[in-house]
């Protein structure tokens, strides 16, 4: 019998109606699966705050970001940064975010989602968190921003990797770590992905499921809604696997390793 492996899932949004009305369920069979930790994103202050609940509901499951996603930037406020203070004091906090820039559907204004983004990086100075970074159509403002403030963060981790070989490299000369989702098993959107998750060290390398969001395309058999879940991690360990061409547990080891001391576990 093949051994189990053990992973963490560095993105679930616990907090969205679909997985939270199910959350024990959701918790369970994610361990079962071998997926011991998840992180929960926050995204706004609100989502935030729910996910530090969870957290507190299931402490030795869970762990949280918190911050404001571009998409809430509209909603950022003079008290927003004085919630998000209280907030990263609580230990379950391991990360500020998810933040950044989406200029493909521009659900906050331009300028704003560029000031809030810069404010939550300074804050990440601030208080020497990693930073948890979404970025959608915007690449060469959202780098201009992040180099910026680069020498100054502890960690960085570029959520769901989607983009092209150059942004892949600039992410890594700037010494960022890349966070790969169920895209990769896209035979039609993830080919570009496909090709470059080789060029990502082991070091730089950690996996999430952005559940219950980004469903793989190749599970041989589809959920009800195509509802994605943490306990689909290990399905996107063996297409990583597969394509650097490494040994299901070793990748896993190597990943967990990474993980650990990204978030400090």
């Amino acid at each position: 019998m093949e051994k189990q492996v053990e992973l963490i899932d560095i993105g679930v949004n616990l907090t969205n109606k679909r997985l939270l009305n199910d959350v024990d369920q959701v918790l369970q069979q994610a361990t079962d699966a071998g997926v011991t930790k998840l992180i929960v994103t926050g995204t706004s202050i609100e989502e935030s705050r729910v996910a530090i609940e969870l957290c507190n509901q299931f402490p030795d499951q869970l762990l949280s970001t918190c911050g404001v996603h571009p998409h809430d930037a509209k909603d950022w406020n003079q008290d927003s940064l004085e919630e998000l203070k209280l907030l990263v004091t609580q230990d379950c906090v391991r990360a500020i975010g998810e933040t950044g820039l989406d200029f493909n559907r521009n659900f906050s204004p331009k300028k704003q989602q560029i000031d809030v983004f810069q404010q939550q990086l300074e804050f990440a100075v601030e208080y020497q968190k990693p930073v948890f970074l979404h970025q959608r159509d915007a690449f060469d403002t959202f780098v201009t921003l992040l180099q910026e403030y680069r020498d100054q963060l502890k960690n960085v981790v570029a959520h769901c990797f989607t983009d092209n070989k150059k942004s892949l490299y600039k992410l890594l000369d700037l010494d960022c770590h890349i966070g790969i989702t169920g895209w990769i098993c896209d035979e039609r959107r993830g080919q570009e992905l496909q090709t470059l998750v080789k060029d990502i060290p082991s070091n730089r390398l950690m996996l999430e499921t952005d559940a219950p969001y980004l469903l793989p395309r190749d599970l041989a058999e589809k959920p009800r809604g195509n509802l994605n879940l943490p306990k689909y991690l290990p399905h996107i360990l063996q297409t990583v696997a597969r394509l650097q061409d490494k040994e299901k547990q070793f990748l896993a080891t190597e990943l967990l390793t990474t993980t650990r001391q990204f978030f400090e576990i």
